[in-house]
Formats: C-alpha cells, structure tokens, sequence
C-alpha cells in the first residue's frame, strides 16, 4: 500500500505575514525551494509556478488556493521534469500559516497529498513519497532560516 500524505509542523520564530513574504516571493521561493534563482509565478489560482531544480530539471506548478497570508497551495507533477500537473500524475502542495500565541511567531503546516492516486508505473509513486519525505525537512528548514533572518 502507498502512503498517501506527507505532513510537517514547523515553528517559526517570524510574523506571520514574514513567512507568508518568504513562502510565495519568486526571490525567496527558489532559494528555500529551488535552485537559488528566482522562480516564475503568477500568484493567483490556475496560475503557473515554476521551479528549477537544477540536476532534476524544470518543474511547472498550478497553483490552487492563494489565501494571502494564511494558505497557500500548489499540484506539481510527480512524472517527469517539464511534465504539466493533471490529476494522475501530480500530487497536491498545501501550507496553512497560523499565529504561535505562545511564542508570537508562526506554526507552519505542510500537506502534501495525493500519492496513492498517481499513476505512475511500478513502485514509482512510493518511491516518489518516500523521496519527498526525506526532502521536505530540508526545504522547511531552509524556509525557516530565511523568514527568521529576513530584516522587517
């Protein structure tokens, strides 16, 4: 059986609008989640977002829900590099922003689900989950450092 979903809970000692800057900004987007380089995006739903990532290629998004600053959510292919998102080859993307009371930084939410349901040949979807488990602690973390070094 696949896993279907992968979820991380980060803390984030940033405003919740810094985050939000650090998560959907081309400059800040690709260095947390690309190749270091800006990314193109059009920020608004249905629009495209394009990843480089280097040695594995270009890797177009659609982005599916925009909340500004609280959630933000995109379907990217889990086929091969180039390849468009539809519904049997992408999985989908979701980080939901929320004020730490506790702290007065931001808890960050990633979701990132639809392994099951991929139509990829043999064993390709997980491995595709277990290659993006081992991944997303790295991005987070990245994410993180940038939002809490980010001057206001």
């Amino acid at each position: 059986m696949i896993p279907d979903t992968i979820e991380r809970t980060v803390a984030i000692d940033a405003p919740v609008e810094r985050v939000w800057s650090v998560l959907t900004q081309p400059a800040f987007l690709g260095r947390w989640f690309g190749n270091g380089e800006p990314v193109k995006v059009e920020l608004r739903p249905g629009g495209l977002l394009v990843f480089d990532h280097g040695v594995h290629g270009v890797i177009p998004a659609r982005i599916e829900t925009i909340e500004p600053p609280r959630v933000f959510s995109w379907r990217w292919s889990q086929g091969a590099a180039g390849e468009e998102p539809d519904d049997s080859n992408a999985t989908l993307v979701e980080f939901t922003l929320s004020e730490d009371d506790s702290t007065g930084g931001t808890r960050l939410t990633m979701v990132e689900s639809g392994f099951a349901r991929l139509g990829l040949p043999g064993g390709e979807a997980a491995e595709r989950h277990r290659a993006n488990s081992r991944n997303w602690p790295g991005k987070l973390d990245q994410l993180r450092a940038d939002s809490e070094q980010l001057k206001p």
